[in-house]
This record gives structure tokens, C-alpha cells and sequence, in this order.
């Protein structure tokens, strides 16, 4: 039975945007040629044109896709949503290449022309302050705590985090190094048994994508214990 016409282009711009993803993350937008984009889709010119308009068009919406591969994947409330999205974050920036794409675009901005676009931060923003304001409501913060502020900053730690990260691992630390950030944040922002029962690990983030492997370049696990101790034992 044939697709619905509708359908159809819904799945053809899902390939064009996954495969412009894909190229973006490798080439930059610079090298990440319409031919390049079209040939890893495998879709005509006109195919491209009829849902993007310009390359940049295409790029912009890279860039702004990126929650669409985090936000799904949480179900928690409160102050646990947004510790579990920057955990997410850690592990997809390493796995999912419209993520990856959408945060290289976003520091590429000037290769594009034009002003820059702060959408991509400011709607990581307003999901973090989202879950902030959940969070007060539900008596998790200090007194005084402000979301948007607390937003701003975990949005800029992120930021800046990854990008060191990248540079020093490949971003195969950016999991522990969201944990580190939790691990100074909490103190000073959640009441006491809200800390207690907070989890910023990195294995929470991998429970929250099922089925999916650690990414190439972890550690593997290193066997059997040596010792005459069962598994587990301290």
C-alpha cells in the first residue's frame, strides 16, 4: 500500500534533515556542500528545496532541533528533569549526530552570515527554567533561588563544559563532568533531602535510553572480579 503524499514528505524531510546532520557534524558549514547533503540523503535537489529553502535554512534548523533528541527521552519532574537533560545531553552529544551538528552549527554561526542566533540557548533556556519552576513549586529549591538565573548559568556551564571537554576527550568525559557540575551546584540550591535523593551519576543517563550501547570509547567492562568475593561485594 502506497504512502499518503503527506507522509511521504514528512519521512523525506526527516532523511534530509538526519543526512545534512550528519555532514554538518562531519564538515562544518562551510564544507557541508548541497551536493554532499543530497547525496548522503539520497534525495534530488528538488526534494531539498521544495522543504528547505537555502542551505542556511536548512542549517538554522539543525541548530534548533536539538531538544527534539533530549526531550523525549525524560519523564522525571522538577529538579530530576533537569539534572536527567544534562545527563542525556552528555551521552547524545557523543551518539547522535543531529545533536552534535546543531552544537557545532550553533559556534559556526558566523560562517553563515548574518546575525546570530541565540534561539538554541535561549530554548535550552526555557526547558531548564521550566523544570525550575517545577522544582520551586514542589519545595525542592533554597529560598531565594531564581530559575531564570540558575537557568542562564547551567545553560553557559554546558556550554562551555562541552567545548572543553571535546577538546581534551572527545567528549568521553563530558558524563562525569556533568556529574562534577551537579556535585557543586546541588549544595547550594536544593534543600537537604532533595540532594539525598538526587541522581547526577552518569549511568542514570544511559537508564534513561534503553536498549542503547555506551558509546564507542568508554570503557569496557573489565570482566569477571579476579577476587574469591562474589560480585558486588565491597
Amino acid at each position: 500500500m502506497a504512502q499518503p503524499k503527506q507522509e511521504r514528505a514528512e519521512q523525506t524531510r526527516r532523511v534530509l534533515l538526519h543526512a545534512a546532520a550528519e555532514v554538518f557534524d562531519e564538515f562544518g558549514y562551510a564544507g557541508a556542500s548541497i551536493t554532499r547533503i543530497l547525496k548522503r540523503a539520497g534525495v534530488t535537489a528538488g526534494a531539498l528545496y521544495f522543504h528547505f529553502g537555502s542551505k542556511e535554512e536548512l542549517a538554522k534548523t539543525v541548530m534548533n532541533s536539538q531538544p527534539e533528541t533530549l526531550v523525549p527521552l525524560l519523564a522525571a519532574g522538577g529538579l530530576q528533569r533537569l539534572i536527567d537533560l544534562t545527563l542525556v545531553w552528555s551521552w547524545q552529544l557523543q551518539r547522535d549526530p543531529l545533536l552534535r551538528a546543531g552544537v557545532r552549527l550553533t559556534n559556526e554561526q558566523a560562517a553563515m552570515g548574518g546575525s546570530l542566533n541565540a534561539d538554541p540557548y535561549e530554548n535550552f533556556r526555557g526547558i531548564m527554567t521550566g523544570c525550575l519552576h517545577e522544582a520551586r513549586d514542589e519545595g525542592e529549591l533554597q529560598p531565594g533561588i531564581d530559575p531564570v538565573v540558575v537557568a542562564e548559568f547551567v545553560v553557559a556551564a554546558c556550554t562551555g563544559m562541552q567545548m572543553y571537554s571535546n577538546v581534551v576527550s572527545g567528549r568521553k568525559d563530558l558524563p562525569e563532568r556533568t556529574q562534577q557540575m551537579w556535585n557543586l551546584l546541588l549544595p547550594g540550591l536544593a534543600v537537604p533531602s532533595v540532594i539525598i535523593r538526587a541522581d547526577a551519576t552518569p549511568a542514570r543517563g544511559i537508564e534513561l535510553m534503553p536498549g542503547q550501547p555506551e558509546p564507542s570509547g568508554q570503557p569496557e567492562p573489565s570482566g569477571p572480579p579476579t577476587s574469591s568475593e562474589p560480585p558486588g561485594s565491597p
